[in-house]
């Protein structure tokens, strides 16, 4: 059985190899030259770029590269997606799967999520493989797991998310001329993000986070990610405001991906929170 996933689990592809699993790169674009996630632009070099006054843009998995990997064995494999709405990967991988070999092999699920919590299924999904579970066992215990996740998104540069579709026009208005931080989380079917509330300091931002995560009882049993995009001390410091609620909770902290940062902005924290 082999586990794929892409660089939104924010894994290289050599990092995933060493996992067990198979990463096929995200492709972005930023001064009219497009890069594979990773394996030909780091975050940091990405970021520069945009420092630079570079646009970028960013796209899922080419087709043709899924479908290569699906082809290159006759094993049964479990493709890890980011959630269908935030990204066009699910639909990319159904369409590869439609034209491969033998379609019934590979099984396309949805993760509802990406980033911290989709790094941490496909590790999960890799530990499940090796234990010796089947394909029908792996993925229910990944649906208790998609199923526990949430996200929540405090951008530093609007622009990014509303190009991306991901915030309103008026949202973004209000956040960037009152100078406030809007708090965003997922939709009720993880298709979208929305707007949660507005804050006026970080710090009452990520009390408004941490709240909601003690309204839905995360506890020692999850883990919790803060994702960041070139803001490691601004990331270190959100960390430490979540671990003085839930001590004894794991709480990792990540560097968000080039493609990710295209619909983040630099500067933006992204906390999450998945079952374990």
């Amino acid at each position: 059985m082999k586990i794929v996933a892409d660089t939104a689990t924010l894994f290289a592809p050599a990092e995933g190899e060493a996992q067990g699993m198979t990463i096929v790169p995200v492709c972005v674009t930023i001064d009219g030259k497009t890069y594979q996630d990773y394996a030909e632009i780091t975050s940091e070099e990405f970021l520069a770029k945009i420092e630079a006054g570079g646009v970028p843009v960013s796209s899922q998995p080419a087709i043709g590269d899924l479908l290569d990997v699906f082809e290159s064995s006759d094993e049964e494999m479990l493709v890890l997606t980011v959630g269908d709405g935030l990204s066009g990967g699910y639909q990319s991988a159904l369409s590869a799967r439609s034209c491969a070999d033998d379609p019934q092999r590979i099984h396309v699920m949805d993760s509802g999520t990406l980033a911290g919590p989709l790094r941490y299924l496909a590790k999960k999904a890799v530990a499940l493989k090796n234990d010796g579970l089947p394909m029908a066992r792996i993925k229910e215990e990944l649906r208790a797991c998609i199923e526990s996740s949430v996200s929540f998104v405090i951008p530093e540069d609007f622009a990014f998310l509303k190009r991306s579709g991901r915030l309103t026009a008026i949202t973004a208005k209000i956040g960037g001329t009152l100078k406030l931080l809007p708090v965003l989380t997922q939709t009720e079917d993880r298709k979208r993000i929305r707007p949660l509330a507005v804050r006026r300091t970080w710090k009452a931002a990520v009390e408004t986070i941490t709240q909601r995560l003690e309204v839905m009882g995360v506890d020692h049993r999850y883990l919790i990610n803060v994702c960041h995009a070139g803001t490691l001390q601004k990331a270190a410091a959100v960390a430490e405001q979540i671990k003085g609620i839930f001590a004894g909770t794991e709480i990792e902290i990540l560097h968000l991906s080039p493609a990710l940062i295209t619909h983040g902005g630099p500067g933006c924290i992204v906390v999450q929170a998945i079952r374990k």
